[in-house]
């Protein structure tokens, strides 16, 4: 049975994702969540790519800088490459992609490490150029 996909423009879209998903996971899946609004408090919370997702405005990809997601054995963390890679000693024994950290749903999830991820996954997007503002330019930098 496919699981309803939430739009995103739901206030209550990643309560939904979480309620469609098998019980069992659910409870793993508000964890990460959790993890990363403590890790990230003034994040905008949404769906992206149909999946939760975080975001800070005026950065680039819409400042979205962490998604999680369900698949049938696993719960993946997505992040901003170089975020993985530069804490590969931290993951060793984990399934990782390039963006991608991938827990397995029958093990416990490593919260720390969660939220470790997603503070260096801000700062590798805060630390590219902030995305210039549509509609010209005013000659003007604000240095930030």
């Amino acid at each position: 049975m496919a699981r309803r996909v939430p739009d995103k423009s739901e206030p209550d879209a990643v309560d939904k994702y979480i309620a469609d998903c098998p019980v069992d996971a659910r409870g793993k899946l508000e964890e990460i969540r959790t993890a990363i609004k403590e890790a990230a408090p003034d994040a905008i919370e949404t769906t992206s790519y149909f999946i939760p997702g975080y975001s800070y405005p005026g950065y680039d990809y819409n400042g979205m800088f962490a998604w999680f997601d369900y698949r049938s054995s696993q719960i993946d963390l997505r992040l901003r490459p170089p975020t993985i890679e530069d804490h590969k000693k931290d993951l060793a024994g984990l399934v990782v992609t390039k963006s991608v950290v991938r827990f397995p749903s029958d093990k416990k999830i490593p919260i720390p490490l969660v939220k470790r991820l997603v503070k260096a996954s801000v700062r590798v997007m805060k630390d590219k150029p902030r995305k210039p503002a549509r509609g010209g330019s005013s000659g003007t930098s604000s240095g930030v």
